[in-house]
């Protein structure tokens, strides 16, 4: 079952897509020329954009990938997140070196708002597999301390479950066959844009 968005966490207005992306743009802009992400105040801003929401903030150039950064729990108000993960996806993704001004051109920005995870119950990795939904379910497999997350947008590169859900283990750095009774799989979906 997919987890239902408490009220507080339906979709955002229109005006408030526009905002966040123009707020993710603007960190990432004054993270070139003050080393440093945006400062705002949330209580300056709607009620959704108040409200204690996770978010990645995930950047491409030129079609390729160029940081992401985000949280898997509400920490902030939606609005302090989202621009606190736009500057981190820009300089303090360590995959990738920190964004040069040059890049800002043709930098396109891509916010996903996250809802509360929720546990899956499953008996085997079949029936783990069976129950995902791709393109709609967001994953986070931990076991032990290994640890990781694809956002529902991975679907587009991995539409297979089955290879979803390998891939997933690998990023938590298991093995692509890696089972046990400890293994646990929560679910979320995303609201994304733009």
């Amino acid at each position: 079952m997919v987890p239902m968005p408490s009220p507080d966490q339906q979709q955002l207005s229109e005006q408030a897509r526009k905002t966040l992306l123009k707020l993710a743009e603007d960190s990432i802009h004054h993270g070139v020329h003050h080393g440093c992400a945006l400062r705002v105040q949330a209580a300056d801003y709607p009620p959704e954009l108040q409200a204690r929401r996770a978010s990645f903030v995930t950047l491409h150039r030129q079609g390729q990938l160029r940081g992401c950064i985000g949280h898997l729990e509400p920490v902030a108000p939606l609005v302090e997140d989202v621009v606190d993960n736009a500057y981190s996806a820009a300089f303090r993704d360590p995959r990738f070196p920190a964004l040069r001004e040059l890049e800002l051109e043709g930098l396109d920005i891509h916010i996903s708002v996250l809802t509360p995870a929720t546990p899956m119950q499953f008996s085997s990795e079949a029936d783990l597999v069976s129950q995902l939904q791709p393109g709609i379910d967001g994953l986070i497999l931990q076991d032990g301390f290994q640890r990781g997350t694809f956002l529902p947008s991975v679907w587009e590169s991995l539409p297979d479950p089955a290879d979803f859900v390998r891939n997933l283990k690998l990023k938590a750095g298991l093995s692509p066959v890696h089972w046990s009774d400890h293994l646990q799989v929560s679910r979320y979906t995303t609201e994304s844009f733009p």
